[in-house]
This record gives C-alpha cells, structure tokens and sequence, in this order.
C-alpha cells in the first residue's frame, strides 16, 4: 500500500503483530482500502498529512441478544464485564458496550451456564446479533417454590430445601443470619434443648446429621456451645436441608443432611462489611485480583473480654446451669470467669480458563472457657484454673473441569480436625483431670458427569474417607492414664441417574451407593430415589427415599464430661458393642401453591438401627448403660403459608411418633428421647420500604421423661425410676420478635441496623429434668431452665 499510495504508514509493530487478513481489492482507491481495514482490523487509521498515515488503537461500540442455546429463549439479566465495567443486559438479553479495544475481553456469567469469554475483536460491531449461552452439564436441582416460608428460603425438585443468603430476608429472634437456627424454622426440625448442637430432624440425635461446609465435613456446630451457629453468613452463600431422598454421591447423616456452599462465581468488585452486635464484631472482605482470581475473608470475635453485654449475661446464664462453672463444694469458689470464642474462614477463587474452576477453603474455629476455682487450705488461699477449648480446623481444594459439551468431572480433596479438651482441678484433692476428645478425617472424592441427552444426567465416581477418633482421660492422682484410638476407612462407588421429562413437569433422580469398610470387611449397598411430579400448574407430588450408613456417633456423659459444658464425644463403631449406623426411610408429599397460598404436606416413616444407649441422652437408670437397638420413627409435616406480595405469613404443624427398640433392655420399647409430638409455629414476615419486621410464636409438646416412683422415689440410695419416658416435661411456649433497617449511605455503601427480643415474654421453659438422691435418702429434683427474655441489637456497614 505505501508503493501503491505513495504514503507511510508509523505504528508500533506489537499493535498489528497478531493480525492476518486478506488483501484489500486493487480496484479500491486510498479512503475505501483505510475503511477497509477499519473494519477487518478494528484498528484506527488517521491521516496526518498528505503522505502520512498514522495506526492506532480505537476503541468501538459491541452488543449483543443473550439466548438459551438449547431452547433459544432470552436470557434476562445476565452479568457482562469488561475490565473494570461491569453491566446487567436488560429484560431481553439485550447489552451494549461501549470504549472498547480490539484487545479487550468480555465476559459474560450466569449462574447454571457456562461463562463466556469472548474478545472484542471478534465481536459483531456491525449488528447486535445473538449470543447463546451453553447450560452446565450437572444437572442442578431447580427451584419448584420461591420463598417457601420467607423470602430466601425456597423448594427444590429433589425434596431439599435451600436457604439463599444474598436473597434471605430475616425470621424471629434473629438480629443477624444464623444458618442452623434457620433450618430449625423448617416443619419436622426442632431442637430439644433450643440449641444449635442438638438438632433432632425426624427423631434423630444431633451426631445423625451430616452437616458441610463446601463439601468438608465438620465436626463441630456452634459457638457459645450450642448458642450461635459457628458458620459465619457474610462468606456462606446457600444452605441446603435435607430430610431425605440424598444425592448418591453423600454418605453419613441418617437423619438429615445441612449442606453449606460458598459463592462460585466471580466477583468483578471490591466488597465487603464491618459489624457489630451484643455478642461478637464481624467483617467480610471479597477482593478481586484480575479477572481469573479473587480471595474472600470473614471474621468473628466474641467482645465478652471487652464488655459484658446482658445478651452475654443471659447466654453464659444458660450454658452454665448444673455445670463445673457454679457447681462446687461450699468451701471453694469460682472467679475470674473468662469465656471467647472466634472463627476465621477464608477462600481462593482461581478461574484460569473457561473450562476449569479451582477453589481453596478453610476455616478454623474456637471456643475458650476459662475460671479460677479458690479454696483456703492450711490458712492459704489457694486458686488453680480449669478451662475448656474446643475448636476446629479444616481445608479443603475443589477442581472442576469441563472437557466437552458432554463431559465434566469434579475432584475434590479436604481434611478436618476437631479437638475438645477440658482441664479440670479439684483443689480440696489436689487433683487435676485432663480429658481430650480428637478427630481427624480426610476425603477424597472424583465425580464424573455425562450428559446422555439435554435430559438425562448420570454421574459416577469414587469416594475416600479415612476417619482416626482418640480419647484421652488422664487423672494426676491416683495416677491413671487411658488413651483409645481407632481409624477406619471406608471405599465408595457411587451411581445416579437423573432425567427430565420432556414437558419438564416430572423429575426422577435414581442412584445406587456401594460402601466397602475395610477394618470390618463390611459391604453396604445403598439406594437412593428422588420424584418430583408436577401435576398442574397448582399442584405437584414428591416421593423421596434414601438408604444410608454412618460409622461415628457421639457419646454422651452428662455427669463430668468437660466440666459438664460439653458433654459430648465422638466415637467410631467397632461394628460389635458400637454398631455401624443404618437406616432407611421413605417420604410421600403433596403441594399446592396458587396466588400466594401454599400448603404443603409430607408423611414419613424411618427406621434407624446400630444407635447406643449412650448416645441417647438417657438421664435416668439407663445412663451408665451400654447397649445397641434402634428406633422408629412416623410422622406428619404441614405447612401452610400465604404471600402478600413481599410479605409473608405462616403456619407450621409437625407430628411425630417415634419409639426405641433396645432388646437387652428391661423395657424393650418406649418413647424415643427426642419426640416432640406435637409442634406448631406461627409466624409473620413484613416487608416496608427499608424495614424489615418479623414475629413468631413457638409452641410444642414437653419431651418424654422418666420420673421417680411416687411410693418409693430412693431405695438403697438409687433414684428408683418409673417407666422409661411415660411422662412428658411441660409444654414449650416462646413468642420471638425481629426487625432490620436499611440506610443507603451512597452509591455503593448501606448501613444496617437489626434489633430482636428472645423470649418477648420471658416465658420459664424447662428443657430438661433429672432426680439425685440427697442426703436424706430423698429425689432431688433439678431442672433445665431455657433461654429467658434476651435482647440483641446489631448495626453493620456494607460496601457493594
């Protein structure tokens, strides 16, 4: 071109480098060859003077129409970023750029497609033509119920029910989100002792539920020992509940699965928030680094050193009943009480290309107790310290890779440790007990998914599990030492089928799970089966079953056990006296939802064999027993809810029959520890302009309880109990209230201010009744008081 126009062109070589395009036609004159390449190259060329001619980078204008590529429908609201501009398309899929270079990339996500990255230059600038996103392969459980109770708390088609943090709007008695108190808002979730370490889902005990953080199984539940959830919101982006009907891919949790996922996007900006409550300062921080890279941060520290809150009062209150902590002889006191509590989660987001997403967990938490015990001995005043530490440590790394269209697979690696350690002295002996509970487990985990048809999923894979649980008790004097550790590891091979009807109105998922124990050379097939069916546009059925097994339990010592504030401590099966876990259950339900009434309903039945006395909770002539049985467990769940626009109200029924089966016992069948049969709670949710209002109101039956016999409470100074559970503890009755309030302090910043009451009408619950003899041959009686009015307020500063 400068032979044939007589003209120079000046660029900096490393501007057309990379740039190969056909020769411009002979019979073009200078102006038309200029547009030309224009076009081709979307590189800008100007005219300097009559024979010099000057490249350069010039930026355009794209866009595009966002479309499903397997039906073609609008895709509306999608997230398109370019370097530090990031859009939403509108309502049809449509969006437009504008300044970019022929160098820049856009990308484009939505959550269930593929992400997009396309560069500029190879975009259409001439039209806005369609772009069509491909559906990831997994085939992810669709929401069949938006804000099933409240906004944020959904409906799958497998059963499950899962909780949306960034959409969740708040429940009673909550000034801040708290993940397992949430689920506990769920018809057939309840508490016995309102705590969040003792979840009974259907009957079960607490160590029955599988509970996961990104798929790390975690040990260890809350903070003030049972009081607040361990599992910081500000990093946990949706909670998954199920009773029943489990992914093959799942093991352990005979009675439920809770299954915490962080975010798995992305974030394109700077985000984060600061805050504070009655109880603990909070932050989060989710930092991009490029735009394949990203780290997130979230923080929480008890301020029981710095202030003493009544929020802190009422709470150490409740846990310190009928514990080391007020209990002593009259001749030694406790001071210098000193309790905290923090967790730390942090995670790595590495996205190096479109077909491969890595992620890097961890999370640490800690709970610390710690008192003098004084006594005067000789005419000196002596103070020794007992304390309790229990924490948790656990990493995880995910990879997911696509390879096709049709081919993905998931590999995923993590290690937890849980370590519960109580040192308690007794002055007045001069003797010092040392106890330690420890377990560590790794898993590995590869998942293969095929895409049959755009219907029709499997997925395959392997799974490995290697559990290792000590226990330590260790007196000064008289000298005694034991020390038990056990390790099993368990193989798994796992199968599921899922499809979809052609009109989508029905959804099948069909799994088979085969488990190999090695120590016991022990086999165990397990069947899983989900169906969602939808009837009309108003009704729909659900039938869900699932086998499952699970080879640790928790023992359960309410005399001395860690200065009796936890009185638990996990075990393995030995597959003799500690059986393996199994169980079987198997769930039918029927949904009606139409102008914003629901009513759900869901019968149940489960059988659970291999538990252990011990780890029951028995509190009368069966605590100190050891043996094996099983329970069975029927029921009924109802809900009914009616939606105004964005407010909500509801009514929740659970019925539950539950009976134990111990054969070497004197009564061979009584009432499970953990039937509550009869709960109802009713509940409002009001939505005005920034404030966010809830109210609830807690009502269920007592929980069964042994008493003494009336003739002769104490013979041979033994509790001479009755029939095991004939009586029930009185009914239990709460009313809770919450609000929250948003104020927009900028463009990207909003200030949050909560407020809630506990207990509005400091209502005096028992959660729990137990018989001493004293000295005068007579039943003590000692009861278990519940949390009374307890106030908490919250303010928080985000940045978006």
């Amino acid at each position: 071109m400068q032979e044939r126009f007589g003209v120079q062109f000046n660029y900096v070589s490393t501007l057309v480098e990379d740039i190969a395009i056909n020769a411009p036609d002979d019979s073009m004159d200078l102006e038309q060859t200029l547009s030309y390449l224009n076009q081709k190259t979307k590189l800008g060329f100007v005219i300097i003077s009559s024979n010099t001619i000057s490249i350069r980078e010039e930026s355009f204008r794209v866009c595009g129409f966002l479309k499903d590529r397997d039906t073609g429908e609008s895709l509306p609201f999608v997230a398109i970023q370019s370097g530090s501009t990031g859009i939403y398309a509108d309502e049809n899929g449509y969006f437009e750029l504008e300044e970019l270079t022929r160098n820049d990339k856009v990308l484009i996500k939505l959550m269930g497609y593929k992400p997009l990255s396309l560069e500029a230059k190879d975009m259409n600038t001439s039209g806005c033509n369609p772009i069509f996103m491909v559906p990831y392969h997994e085939q992810l459980a669709e929401i069949t119920v938006y804000d099933f109770l409240v906004r944020g708390l959904d409906k799958l088609d497998n059963g499950s029910y899962q909780l949306d943090l960034d959409r969740f709007s708040t429940l009673p008695g909550l000034v801040e989100d708290d993940i397992l108190f949430s689920v506990q808002s769920l018809p057939g979730v309840q508490s016995v002792d309102e705590t969040v370490s003792n979840i009974n889902i259907r009957g079960g005990s607490h160590d029955q539920n599988l509970i996961t953080w990104d798929g790390i199984k975690m040990y260890q539940s809350g903070h003030f020992f049972g009081l607040i959830s361990m599992y910081n919101p500000q990093i946990t982006n949706v909670v998954e509940l199920r009773k029943n009907g489990s992914d093959a891919s799942e093991t352990d949790g005979v009675s439920g699965t809770i299954a915490m996922k962080t975010e798995e996007r992305l974030n394109n900006k700077l985000k984060g928030g600061i805050g504070a409550n009655l109880i603990d300062v909070n932050s989060f921080i989710d930092v991009p680094i490029g735009d394949k890279l990203s780290f997130q941060l979230a923080s929480r520290k008890a301020i029981s050193d710095l202030v003493e809150t009544p929020t802190y009062s009422q709470y150490f209150n409740r846990i310190a009943q009928d514990t080391e902590l007020e209990r002593n002889a009259s001749t030694v006191r406790n001071s210098d009480f000193n309790f905290d509590f923090y967790d730390t989660s942090f995670r790595l987001l590495y996205h190096p290309s479109d077909k491969d997403r890595i992620r890097v967990n961890f999370i640490h938490t800690a709970n610390e107790v710690f008192f003098d015990e004084v006594a005067e001995m000789s005419g000196i005043e002596v103070s020794k310290q007992s304390n309790i530490d229990q924490s948790s440590l656990a990493a995880g790394v995910q990879y997911h890779r696509t390879w096709s269209d049709k081919w993905s697979t998931d590999f995923a690696f993590y290690n937890t440790d849980y370590k519960l350690q109580a040192t308690n002295v007794n002055i007045l002996e001069d003797q010092r007990f040392l106890q330690e509970n420890k377990v560590s487990e790794t898993g590995v985990k590869i998942q293969i998914v095929d895409e049959i048809t755009r219907k029709t999923h499997w997925t395959h894979g392997y799974q490995l599990v290697e559990t290792k649980i000590t226990n330590l008790d260790d007196v000064d004097d008289p000298l005694y030492l034991r020390l038990e550790g056990e390790v099993l590891r368990t193989h798994a091979f796992f199968s599921q089928m899922g499809m979809t009807s052609k009109n989508t109105a029905s959804h099948i998922n069909v799994g088979l799970r085969f488990n190999y124990l090695t120590e016991f050379d022990k086999q165990i097939w397990e069947p899983r089966f989900t169906f969602n069916h939808k009837m009309n546009d108003h009704f729909s059925l659900e039938v869900l079953g699932e086998f499952k097994h699970q080879s640790s339990s928790q023992v359960i010592n309410f005399q001395n056990d860690f200065l009796g504030l936890e009185k638990r401590r996990w075990q393995l099966s030995n597959d003799t006296s500690i059986p393996v876990i199994t169980s079987k259950q198997g769930s039918f339900g029927l949904l009606y939802n139409k102008k914003g009434w629901l009513v759900n309903g869901v019968a149940f039945y489960k059988q659970v064999n291999g538990i252990t006395t011990q780890s029951q909770g028995f509190q009368d002539r069966y605590e100190f027993v050891k043996t094996a049985g099983s329970y069975v467990a029927n029921g009924l769940d109802l809900l009914l809810r009616k939606q105004f626009q964005n407010n909500h109200v509801w009514l929740s029924y659970s019925y539950l029959d539950s009976d134990y089966t111990f054969n070497q016992l004197p009564e061979q069948t009584f009432t499970n520890n953990f039937e509550i049969a009869h709960a109802v709670t009713l509940g409002a949710n009001y939505n005005v302009g920034h404030l966010v209002f809830a109210t609830g109101l807690n009502w269920h039956s007592g929980k069964p309880i042994t008493l003494p016999v009336t003739e002769n409470p104490v013979i041979d100074g033994e509790i001479n109990y009755g029939q095991a559970n004939a009586e029930n503890m009185t009914d239990y009755l709460r009313m809770d209230i919450s609000g929250k309030y948003e104020i927009t302090c900028g463009e990207h910043t909003k200030l949050e201010l909560g407020a809630a009451l506990w207990n509005v009408f400091d209502t005096d619950n028992s959660l729990n009744v137990f018989y001493k003899p004293d000295e005068s041959n007579t039943a003590q009686r000692f009861e278990k008081s519940a949390l009374g009015l307890t106030p908490n307020f919250s303010v928080k500063l985000m940045v978006n």
